[in-house]
């Protein structure tokens, strides 16, 4: 993550984006703190201006009951909204110890294969804390409702549209296929015939 604007302007920024939102609840009862990977910028952020901005506007709001993430990985670009692996593990080691205990799940909506491959290689070292145990990948939005109340958590549209893609196209789920309209396989290439070339 690097800076090209004001530390006030990146806060600011941050709220306006309404990345971070807590609201609804899961099936067990406990808050649902929603993160939007899409609207996260990156490229204008610096670590400590999140940090600053949760302190002040999330955890205190968390108190001291249990909670759930809700995190949409939807349409996260690595060279655009995606903050780095020393960036993320440099926010969570920053949350409060308090608040970590009392983090119960944290539900991976539209996890890709490189971060489902990343998680599950280097996951166990990066994030102490046993947040790797509390990791629900959950691959379309219908399956987030076993885990989630429906109508308490707002979903943006361009989830529902990606997983109306995924329907069509199945194989995007497992990396085999790019979610970018043009390189994704012609009409008369079969998914069985890709299979044999993998």
């Amino acid at each position: 993550m690097s800076s090209q604007i004001s530390k006030a302007d990146q806060e600011l920024l941050l709220h306006k984006l309404d990345i971070f939102k807590i609201r609804g609840k899961d099936k067990q009862g406990h808050n649902i703190l929603r993160i939007i990977g899409k609207f996260f910028p990156a490229r204008l952020l610096i670590v400590e201006v999140v940090k600053k901005y949760l302190e002040e506007h999330i955890f205190p709001r968390l108190g001291k009951r249990r909670f759930s993430v809700l995190y949409v990985h939807t349409g996260v670009q690595r060279s655009d909204n995606f903050p780095g692996i020393s960036g993320l593990r440099w926010i969570y080691e920053a949350i409060p110890i308090n608040v970590r205990d009392n983090l119960q799940a944290v539900y991976f909506l539209h996890p890709g294969l490189q971060a489902r491959l990343f998680l599950a290689t280097f996951g166990r070292f990066l994030f102490s804390g046993g947040l790797y145990g509390k990791l629900r990948y959950v691959s379309r939005v219908d399956y987030l409702w076993e885990h989630v109340k429906r109508k308490e958590v707002e979903i943006p549209e361009f989830v529902y549209d990606h997983d109306e893609d995924l329907e069509y196209r199945p194989m995007m789920d497992y990396g085999l296929e790019s979610d970018h309209p043009r390189v994704s396989l012609s009409p008369s290439v079969s998914s069985y015939s890709m299979r044999c070339i993998l």
